[in-house]
């Protein structure tokens, strides 16, 4: 797959501001556009992503962006997949960038939550199966993180110090990034000291529901030239996988699993399989990768996401995080950004956001939360009802091993 170039990276920081989520985006926007110097009138495509909550500008996202933003005649998309609607946008407008519909686009997306945790549109809708996992089963999002959390101790041994380790780990990357919400350091301890919120997680172990805004412009390699960028941060990956029948392991909001009595398993489970389809579109592995932003919607299931991603065996996840491997300075620091534990779901953002994250840390700056020699990066995001995300991207530096500009 051919590549892209992002050009510019942009963030309204994550909070619960109680504005208009339009407001966050085209702040975001306008980031990456002077970010990038390109001028707003030489965009030819602007790629939103939805946010369902805010009213009908939030189901039209890339036309109500362009109208904030003053209408040019850019052409426009807006894409929705829950947690993983970034991405999608990122892929919308890869695909215009590698057709030569266009050479520069905006991909953004904003999102104003309500308060307490997400929960269904109202209504009476029992065909609706997130509908009916909040009203028949009682699981709300932090239940789902923590049924997840579950299975991981029984299959793998997990312990509460694992959990209350990837929180004080990320909250010390997080103190230094000026877009998180919580830029607060927590200690073990601390985390054990906060309340239970669904057994065994408690309440700094999962994330809350944040406003907040990101944006990334993105264009040909041969616009970028033009531009004189040489050696921009590019994607050289991208995976919007679904999973493949019979998908064996059961994921909310679907209630049970497909039956694999008169088929064989797949080769690969959906989440696995979403990290290695933006692997094989990039040429790379998992052992090429310097650091990874990952779904941290809990601190346990971000261990999940190392074996996901093939950072570590499966089962391994526990030792790779106390070795100090996932900590900056380690081997392959993991949510260098302080994950979704520090910023919050602001949902049509968080999987731009982590791409934003990684252009800082390949071009150096990242400030405190810098790692080092950072070359190759990937991140794991996934949508409820089988929407996966990944993006893997990349940069040459000083024309090593990653490939050349």
């Amino acid at each position: 797959m051919d590549e892209v170039a992002i050009l510019g990276v942009g963030m309204h920081p994550w909070g619960k501001w109680g504005r208009n989520f339009t407001e966050y985006g085209v702040h975001a926007a306008r980031e990456a556009l002077a970010d990038a110097a390109v001028d707003w009138r030489d965009v030819g495509f602007v790629s939103g992503a939805i946010t369902v909550r805010c009213g009908y500008p939030g189901y039209v996202s890339g036309s109500t962006f362009a109208r904030a933003l003053g209408f040019t005649g850019a052409q426009v998309a807006s894409s929705y997949a829950a947690c993983a609607s970034g991405v999608t946008a990122l892929s919308v407008a890869r695909g215009q960038i590698l057709s030569g519909a266009c050479d520069v686009a905006l991909v953004v997306g904003a999102d104003t939550t309500p308060k307490g945790f997400l929960a269904p549109a109202e209504g009476d809708r029992p065909d609706d199966t997130d509908w009916l996992r909040f009203h028949m089963v009682g699981a709300t999002n932090p239940v789902y993180f923590a049924l997840h959390a579950r299975r991981r101790m029984a299959l793998h041994g997990a312990t509460p110090e694992d959990f209350a380790m990837v929180k004080a780990k990320n909250s010390r990357h997080g103190v230094h990034n000026p877009n998180a919400r919580y830029p607060k350091e927590y200690g073990i301890q601390d985390v054990a000291n906060s309340p239970v919120v669904s057994d065994p997680l408690r309440l700094l172990e999962i994330c809350a529901t944040s406003d907040g805004g990101a944006a990334l412009v993105v264009s040909s390699m041969d616009y970028a030239r033009s531009m004189g960028v040489m050696d921009p941060v590019r994607v050289a990956g991208l995976s919007t996988v679904t999973p493949t029948y019979p998908d064996t392991v059961i994921d909310l909001p679907y209630l049970a699993t497909d039956s694999a009595a008169g088929a064989d398993a797949p080769e690969l489970g959906f989440k696995e399989s979403i990290g290695a389809r933006a692997y094989e579109e990039a040429g790379l592995g998992p052992a090429d990768v310097d650091v990874a932003e990952v779904y941290d919607l809990s601190s346990a299931l971000e261990l999940d996401w190392y074996e996901h991603l093939g950072l570590c065996e499966v089962g391994g996840a526990e030792s790779l995080l106390r070795s100090g491997a996932t900590s900056i300075g380690g081997r392959i620091p993991v949510n260098p950004s302080g994950g979704l534990g520090a910023f919050g779901e602001a949902v049509p953002a968080q999987a731009i956001a982590q791409v934003c994250e990684l252009t800082w840390q390949l071009r150096g700056q990242a400030g405190g939360r810098q790692v080092e020699g950072a070359r190759v990066g990937v991140t794991a995001n996934q949508g409820l009802f089988g929407h996966g995300s990944s993006v893997l991207v990349r940069r040459c530096g000083d024309g090593g091993s990653h490939g050349t500009a």
